[in-house]
């Protein structure tokens, strides 16, 4: 029987990301006020809205999944080590849901990129 677990987990893995873009784009003001207390307003927002929107493209594709995870990845990696050192866990009163968010999607991303770790050009076959 063929499992249809790492479909599941790449489209949950790309709806977040794709979901956060209308923030980044529209300049909703949490999103500004995120990127401005990071000191990334306006430019960062962007090329990191880009970002996320190629790495949920790349999630979304078999052939590249290893790679919009991998993206992933640095992307959210930067965005924990901005809350834990700059913006805080609770951000406009939020209680903690874009962090937590931001966890959950860290750590499905690294569990699709175990799973295809296999397809990453030339190291991807000692794996």
């Amino acid at each position: 029987m063929r499992t249809y677990f790492p479909l599941v987990l790449r489209i949950t893995v790309a709806i977040i990301l794709i979901q956060t873009l209308r923030f980044k784009f529209t300049a909703h003001p949490d999103s500004v006020y995120i990127f401005t207390k990071a000191g990334l307003e306006p430019f960062g927002r962007i090329i990191i809205g880009i970002a996320e929107l190629t790495a949920g493209i790349l999630l979304l594709i078999r052939k590249t999944a290893w790679a919009g995870a991998l993206l992933t990845l640095a992307i959210i990696s930067g965005a924990i080590t901005m809350h834990l050192t700059q913006l805080g866990v609770v951000i406009n009163g939020d209680g903690g849901v874009l962090f937590g968010t931001a966890i959950v999607t860290f750590v499905l991303s690294g569990i699709i990129l175990m799973i295809y770790r296999k397809d990453i050009p030339v190291v991807g076959k000692r794996f």
